[in-house]
C-alpha cells in the first residue's frame, strides 16, 4: 500500500520588548526516520541567521537542534519545513495478555532494558506514585485481567476518547495528571500524558510522542492555513514487535495520518522549542503556527 505525503511549516515567532544581546536555543522539531515514516526532508532556519549552529541525537535518537544568537535582536524566529512519506503502522501479529508483556518488561536485561525500561518508569510531567490509585482505576477498565494486549490498547484508547473532552482553555505544559483526572478534560499533551502514566502504573512501557497531525475543516469551510497545531500521543511497547502508536485525544491506534518527530518520557523530552536569552528585562510575546498540508 502507498504512503501519504505530507508537507508541513511549523513557525515558532519571539517578540522581545526590548533588544536582547544574547540567545540560546534547543529544538525538537526535526522528523525522524520510523518503520512507517521515511523522512524526504526536514531542515530548521532561523531569523536573524544564527550565528552558532548544531545538529545532534539525544539518548532517544532524536534530532535536536543547538543554535545561538551572538549579536543584538529583538525577535527570532525558527522555521522548521519537513517532508514525510506515512503508512498505517501494521498492528502485533501475536496479541498476547497485557499480563505477560508486563512480566516481560520487569524481566529485560542488556540493550532492551536500556532501550524499554526508561518508558516503564516515573517522569517528570508522569507523577504516577502520586496519582497511582486514580490512574489505577482508570486503565483497569480497559486492561482487564487476561485480556490481549493490543485489545485491550484499543479499548483504553476509546475509552479516553470518549470520557474526557478536549478543551484547548483548561490547561498548560505544568497542569499536573491529579487536574486532567479530576476534571476529565485538557488537550493532547494531557491525553498522551494520561494514558502514558496509566499503562506505567500497570507495568508497561509507554513513551510520549511529539508531532503533527493533519486537521480536518468543518464541513463546507475551506482548510485554513496555520490551523494545524503540534500534537501529542503515545505508544506501547510490545514484545517480538516493538512500539505501537495510539491516539486518544482522537481515538485512533495505529495511525495514517500522524507525523513523527520524536519521543521521550514526557513532554520535557521533546519540547520543541525551548531556551534563554540575555538582555534588559522586558514583555516577550509567542506565536505558534503549523501547517500539514498533503502532496
Amino acid at each position: 500500500m502507498p504512503g501519504q505525503r505530507y508537507r508541513v511549516v511549523h513557525l515558532t515567532d519571539y517578540r522581545y520588548g526590548a533588544t536582547m544581546l544574547d540567545g540560546y536555543s534547543v529544538a525538537c522539531v526535526l522528523a525522524r526516520p520510523t518503520p512507517s515514516q521515511q523522512v524526504v526532508s526536514s531542515v530548521v532556519t532561523t531569523t536573524p541567521e544564527a550565528d552558532e549552529y548544531d545538529e545532534r541525537e539525544d539518548v532517544f535518537g532524536n534530532r535536536v537542534v543547538q543554535f545561538g544568537l551572538h549579536s543584538p535582536h529583538d525577535g527570532l524566529t525558527v522555521m522548521a519545513i519537513t517532508e514525510a512519506v506515512i503508512w498505517a503502522q501494521e498492528l502485533p501479529r501475536v496479541d498476547v495478555a497485557w499480563e505477560r508483556v508486563a512480566a516481560t518488561v520487569a524481566g529485560l536485561r542488556g540493550p532492551m532494558a536500556l532501550d524499554v525500561a526508561p518508558f516503564a518508569a516515573p517522569s517528570r510531567f508522569v507523577t504516577v506514585d502520586r496519582n497511582r490509585l486514580a490512574l489505577f482505576d482508570l486503565v483497569s477498565q480497559s486492561f482487564r485481567p487476561g485480556r490481549p494486549i493490543v485489545d485491550a490498547t484499543i479499548a483504553f484508547c476509546t475509552q479516553i476518547f470518549e470520557t474526557f473532552a478536549f478543551d484547548s482553555s483548561f490547561t498548560e505544559v505544568s497542569t499536573p495528571l491529579d487536574v486532567v483526572l479530576a476534571s476529565r478534560r485538557g488537550v493532547c499533551q494531557d491525553f498522551a500524558h494520561l494514558a502514558v502514566g496509566c499503562l506505567r502504573t500497570i507495568g508497561l512501557a509507554a513513551r510520549y510522542v511529539s508531532g503533527y497531525i493533519e486537521t480536518d475543516p468543518p464541513p463546507g469551510e475551506p482548510k485554513s492555513i496555520g490551523a494545524d497545531a503540534s500534537h501529542a500521543w503515545c505508544s506501547v511497547w510490545v514484545p517480538d514487535h516493538g512500539w505501537l502508536d495510539f491516539d486518544p485525544t482522537n481515538g485512533i491506534v495505529s495511525p495514517s495520518r500522524h507525523v513523527t518527530i520524536g519521543w521521550g518520557r514526557d513532554y520535557a523530552d521533546v519540547a520543541p522549542v525551548r531556551g534563554v536569552v540575555v538582555g534588559p528585562s522586558s514583555a516577550q510575546s509567542l506565536a505558534v503556527s503549523v501547517d500539514v498540508s498533503r502532496g
